[in-house]
């Protein structure tokens, strides 16, 4: 089983940073790609981020495109999300999600991911 442990969540004024972490443990046999999902409220979960299994390709949501960059530490022990220029609408919850069935759909559906965080909250003020 994969374990997944958000933090680094927070309160921010509209314009700041924030930089989410996603610690990764548990028995891996094979390797996982990686993403990153927010919730706002009252809203479906949606993908903003993807890394792939190598660390090779990234993607990203077009409402998070150049403000957020999804990264991996070098063992791959800890996923990020660097969030710049933060909004009022990127407020909410945030998961961090890994998949070893990486192609089996778009990566921003949730339905492709096995494993998930308990999520941390982000909230943005004016």
């Amino acid at each position: 089983q994969v374990q997944l442990v958000e933090t680094g969540g927070g309160s921010v004024q509209a314009g700041g940073s924030l930089r989410l972490s996603c610690g990764i443990s548990g028995y891996i046999v094979r390797k996982y790609c990686m993403a990153w999902f927010h919730q706002s409220p009252g809203k479906e979960r949606e993908g903003i981020a993807f890394i792939d299994i190598d660390g090779g390709s990234k993607l990203y949501a077009d409402s998070v495109k150049g403000r957020f960059t999804i990264s991996q530490d070098n063992d791959k022990s800890t996923l990020y999300l660097q969030m710049n220029s933060l909004k009022f609408e990127d407020t909410g919850l945030y998961y961090c999600a890994a998949s070893s069935t990486c192609y089996d759909g778009p990566w921003y559906r949730d339905s492709v991911y096995q494993y998930w965080g308990q999520g941390t909250q982000v909230t943005v003020f004016s």
